[in-house]
Order: C-alpha cells, then structure tokens, then sequence
C-alpha cells in the first residue's frame, strides 16, 4: 500500500543545520534558569587557567607570590633586596648615633675603612613630644638620600640607613636630621687610615745617613710608596736606579726610608703614601741636613761676645787708670806749692822776727 505524501512522517534536519541547533537549544535553556534565579554556571563558561593545561604541567612545581601595599605612616622602603644580596659577602660596619631634644650641638662619628664593608648607620632621637610630627631627612654632603628606613617606639624615633661602600667615592660625611622646634643633626665621617709620623722636623748632618719612619696603627695598606717634594709637586723615589735611597718596612703597617750619604741638596719634605682598597692615605717628614760648622755658630758667636765684653772692660780699666793718675799729678803739684808757700812765709817770718830782736837789742 502506498503512502500518501500528505501523510508522510516529518524528516530531520539537514546534517549541517543539526548543530546551531543545538546550540540555540542550550542557550535557550540557560536563559530559563537565569531567568528562574538559578546561578548554576554554564557549561560555557570559561575557567582562569584551562583544565587541559593544568593536567598537562601537573609536574611542576607551583609558585605564588603576593604584594602587601599597607605601610607605616613612618615607614620608607628599605634598599632593595637585589642590593643586599649583591653585597652580601661584604664585611658588616654597624654604627649609631642618639641624640635628644635637648642636644645642643651636632654629634659627629669618625669612621675608618681600609676594604670595602657593608654599611649599616643607625640614629636614634629621643624626644617628649609627638614622634608623627618630626620630620627625618639623611643627607651625603649636600645630596638628599633616599632608601631609609623610620621606626617609633613610644617617644624614641629610630632611622636606619643601609648601603655599600666599593670605593673611595662613597666616602664622605653621612648626616641624620630630624626637625622638629629645632634640627638636631647627627654625622658619620668615613675616611680611610691615616699615616702617622713624627711632628718635629729630622735634623742630620751631611755625611751621615737617616731613616724616615710612616706608621698605621690597627691597619694594614696593601702598598707604600716614597715620594720628595712638596705637596703639589712631589716625585717618586726610585731605589733600584738609585742606591742613595732604601726602602723596607719590618711590618706591613709600617714603611722605612732610608737615606744615606747626605748632602744639603737632600733637605726638604718626603712623603709616604699608604695605598688601600678603598683609596690612599699620605704624610710628609720634615728633613733639615745641615754641616758641622752650623753647630760652631753659636760658640763663634759667643766666644766674640766674650772678646768684645773683655776688650771694653779693659779699656774702662785703661781710662779709669789714665784718669786716676792726672788725679794724683794734680794733688802732688798742689802739695808742693803748698810747700813751696809755706817755706817761704818761714823765710819771711824768720826775718822779721831777726829785725825786731835787733831793734830790742838796740
């Protein structure tokens, strides 16, 4: 029997057109459940990190990592971790200052270094009032610092300022300020060793031989170094093309020259030059060669004092004399005219008493 095609069952959809079919299908039924307050998530919806690429790197190992922004009302960043860990293997300096509101003057720090350290400056403010109301600065010289780290406990502020010193560059003063009424300042002075040497110039004689001496207490210089000179012209001593000169040290943290056969061509200044990782430290000796006669100066000197004083002594003797004499010439001159005088009025008396006994006789 056929079949009508009026009558004929109702075929399926085209092969191409069965899948956005099923699409609209499915989207159509999560509209409803939207619509009916369901919060089911959709068999579309899309996953952070794909279930495919998660079992796919499942052997490796999971790493997080997190950023806190929260800081301190007082409280900078310290120096960046890659920094520290740069200079880690440096030597640690640790150094603090306190200061007070009461302070009246800066308080300054010296500090030496020979090698390269790791630098670690503390300051510590003691104050009665608000700490949020003080106001913390460090400077290098002049330059504005960055990269400190401000703490409070109670009424004591704490500053901390961490950095490398690599070279002579970065030496210098570093200053702590904090404002408040007033500044009050505290200062670290960083220098390498210094050279010591006597004060008094070195006084020899020509012919002889001398030895100039440069120390450093607590250190060691990695090399000494011998210059003649003055401070803005001074050259350096050669001792393999010079065997005037000889150069040696019995510990490293002292340096000896020595000079031999001297003339008066060789008075003058010699520095030492101590030589650090860090930069170079430098001190003058003061030389004077004089001769054998220099010394005689002063008798010479003294032996013709002694003549003149002797010679004028004599010659007062000599006038005083002279003087004395015409003195006692005068005095017999005035004896014998007195005697003449008084001879003659005997005369003269005799005779008139003749001539009267005369008359009385008569």
């Amino acid at each position: 029997m056929r079949v009508l095609p009026g009558l004929r069952g109702l075929r399926g959809p085209p092969p191409a057109l069965r899948l956005p079919l099923l699409l609209l299908c499915l989207l159509a039924g999560e509209r409803r459940s939207w619509a009916d307050g369901n919060t089911t998530a959709s068999p579309l919806t899309s996953l952070p990190i794909p279930e495919v690429m998660m079992t796919k790197y499942s052997n490796l190992s999971l790493k997080s990592h997190n950023i806190s922004l929260t800081a301190s009302p007082l409280t900078s960043l310290p120096i960046p971790e890659v920094m520290m860990t740069k200079y880690s293997n440096l030597f640690l300096e640790s150094h603090n200052i306190s200061l007070t509101e009461h302070s009246s003057v800066p308080v300054e720090k010296n500090i030496t270094l020979e090698r390269p350290s790791a630098v670690e400056l503390t300051c510590q403010f003691t104050t009665s009032g608000d700490v949020n109301s003080v106001n913390v600065t460090w400077k290098k010289g002049d330059e504005q610092l960055k990269n400190y780290h401000v703490s409070a406990t109670g009424g004591i502020l704490y500053t901390q300022y961490k950095f490398p010193i690599i070279n002579s560059e970065q030496l210098g003063s570093y200053s702590c300020f904090f404002e408040e009424e007033k500044e009050r300042r505290g200062t670290f002075n960083f220098r390498v060793p210094e050279v010591q040497r006597k004060n008094k110039p070195l006084i020899t004689y020509v012919g002889d031989s001398v030895v100039l001496v440069c120390k450093c207490q607590h250190c060691a210089p990695l090399n000494w170094t011998w210059y003649s000179g003055n401070r803005s012209v001074q050259v350096p001593l050669d001792v393999h093309m010079n065997d005037k000169y000889a150069i040696n040290g019995t510990n490293a943290n002292e340096t000896r020259l020595k000079i031999m056969q001297l003339s008066e061509d060789d008075k003058g200044s010699y520095w030492c030059h101590a030589m650090f990782q860090l930069g170079e430290s430098q001190e003058s000796v003061e030389l004077v060669v004089i001769s054998y006669l220099v010394p005689l100066k002063p008798f010479l000197g003294i032996v013709v004092e002694v003549i003149l004083l002797v010679a004028i002594i004599l010659f007062c003797e000599m006038h005083t004399q002279k003087k004395k004499m015409h003195t006692d010439d005068g005095k017999e001159f005035e004896q014998v005219e007195q005697l003449k005088s008084d001879d003659s009025n005997g005369i003269e008396n005799n005779a008139l008493r003749h001539r009267k006994n005369e008359a009385v006789s008569q």
